[in-house]
């Protein structure tokens, strides 16, 4: 994890005036209001769409409002058009990191407790969020209590045939993981070691240092071992990423492999290791920062390494979100994935909404990415459990405070309102943002539309959506996310 976050500038956006918010035939998404408009019209012969919105200054956490309504009103609003004509990528899921100590802390719940939260996380019922994808760690990440591999030795050992490999120290949350997937039997998963086993590594540490060439191939088959291993338990690893933040070797665990070493890595190792094996999982580049899309496109122009690739993963501690969208245009034909962005103990909820929802939840689709995941899923009140040198301020969409009481944090309604409304296999479309709004819109397998409209003004902004040439008008509230469905 990256200590440091940035933040967009914050432009001011001057509406309609507050009279035209009274007057005029549209209803605030804040309002509570029934089939019926101000004047008493029977709103029952317009199609209609459901409201959902949380609010910066937390007055409204995933709350939903009265129905709006299609009723083609003439105005003077600014609108939002979304056309499902116009039509982008697949999208496999919004999540989280099911880290070691998530599992850790939140199996300290009550038997009671524990089904609820999984339950509200996992299930598509109408009060849980559905969320739909995951990132696991291959051995411990720096939110795990301690660093372990799947083949740790005494120092001076090494086992070339990988016989000791075990999932043992992950028994917790394998277990954790069969469960969740009787709640969401098709929740997908993206994997990433932070560490290959020390005796691999030139420098014999959990920190840093590089993978010796001379254990390329067995560290591929340390990645095969471990998707048999999880499919023998009945979890399917739909993707991995051969490092997670491989520019970052100061975390522990860690470790340095630069883009040439990760184009070796896939080309003459892991790819024909994953060939010989039979094994479908993808293999996705990179895995770091905005800054640096060099480092997988180095890769991908590399014909005999880009064969065995997927699509490159990024994380935005540095640079722009809008970089997913260059690396798209340079290999349209490969995938784009955002697997992480942390919530901090110092940040604010207001701060934090607004910000990971322009980029992450709005911006990374937008940007062609087929998931968006924030970090960890839980902690506990001291932001433990993490490693000796791990992040020490990473808060989780949940904090586990007792046996019997946990809290969502603002990650938990970044992430819900979108995941709630957007399931597996929704196609992204083409929507509008006018003036001071941001939005992105899907089209779900049900048929429906999900919209997503993110405020971050200082001002009520009225607006018309425009969807199929009816128009429904609507006002959000400054500092504040909305998601509509129709």
């Amino acid at each position: 994890m990256y200590s440091n976050k940035i933040f967009p500038n914050k432009s001011l956006f001057i509406g309609l005036s507050f009279f035209s918010l009274l007057f005029c035939q549209s209803n605030s998404v804040d309002e509570q209001t029934g089939n019926t408009d101000n004047n008493g019209e029977d709103n029952s012969n317009y199609t209609s769409a459901s409201v959902w919105i949380t609010k910066a200054d937390e007055t409204a956490k995933l709350q939903k409002q009265a129905d709006i309504f299609f009723k083609n009103t003439v105005n003077s609003y600014q609108t939002i058009d979304v056309d499902a004509a116009q039509k982008f990528q697949t999208i496999d899921g919004y999540g989280y990191t099911l880290t070691g100590g998530s599992v850790q802390v939140i199996n300290q719940l009550s038997a009671t407790k524990k089904e609820e939260l999984l339950q509200d996380l996992f299930s598509s019922k109408d009060n849980a969020i559905a969320v739909s994808y995951l990132r696991l760690s291959i051995g411990a990440s720096d939110l795990n209590a301690d660093v372990f591999s799947y083949n740790d030795l005494p120092v001076g050992q090494t086992d070339v045939t990988l016989s000791n490999f075990s999932l043992s120290k992950d028994q917790a949350l394998i277990d954790m993981m069969k469960k969740i997937l009787t709640i969401n039997p098709n929740i997908k998963i993206i994997a990433a070691p932070w560490s290959p086993p020390v005796w691999m590594k030139d420098n014999g540490s959990s920190v840093g240092g590089s993978l010796k060439p001379e254990y390329y191939s067995v560290y591929a088959q340390y990645f095969v071992k471990y998707i048999q291993a999880m499919k023998a338990n009945g979890i399917t690893i739909d993707a991995v990423t051969p490092q997670n933040e491989p520019l970052h070797p100061g975390n522990n665990p860690s470790l340095l492999m630069t883009s040439p070493q990760q184009g070796e890595f896939i080309k003459n190792h892991l790819g024909p290791a994953f060939k010989a094996a039979n094994i479908s999982t993808k293999i996705v580049l990179y895995d770091h920062n905005c800054d640096r899309p060099d480092y997988p496109m180095d890769i991908l122009k590399d014909p005999e390494a880009a064969q065995y690739v997927d699509g490159s993963a990024f994380h935005l501690y540095a640079g722009n979100i809008n970089v997913l969208n260059n690396v798209h245009i340079a290999y349209p034909n490969k995938n784009l994935y955002f697997t992480e962005q942390w919530t901090g103990a110092n940040s604010t909820f207001s701060g934090d909404l607004i910000w990971h929802t322009k980029n992450v939840v709005i911006g990374s689709m937008r940007n062609w990415s087929k998931i968006a995941l924030e970090w960890n899923v839980a902690n506990d009140a001291s932001f433990n459990p993490h490693t000796q040198g791990g992040c020490t301020e990473c808060k989780g969409a949940i904090t586990i405070n007792s046996s019997e009481t946990f809290t969502k944090n603002v990650a938990y309604y970044i992430i819900a309102q979108a995941s709630k409304f957007v399931p597996q296999n929704s196609q992204r479309i083409a929507s509008t943002q006018p003036g001071n709004l941001s939005t992105v819109a899907f089209l779900r397998p049900d048929g429906k539309v999900a919209l997503i409209v993110l405020n971050e003004g200082d001002n009520t902004e009225n607006f018309n959506i425009k969807f199929n040439n009816k128009t429904a008008a609507t006002a959000i509230s400054p500092k504040t996310v909305a998601t509509f469905v129709f």
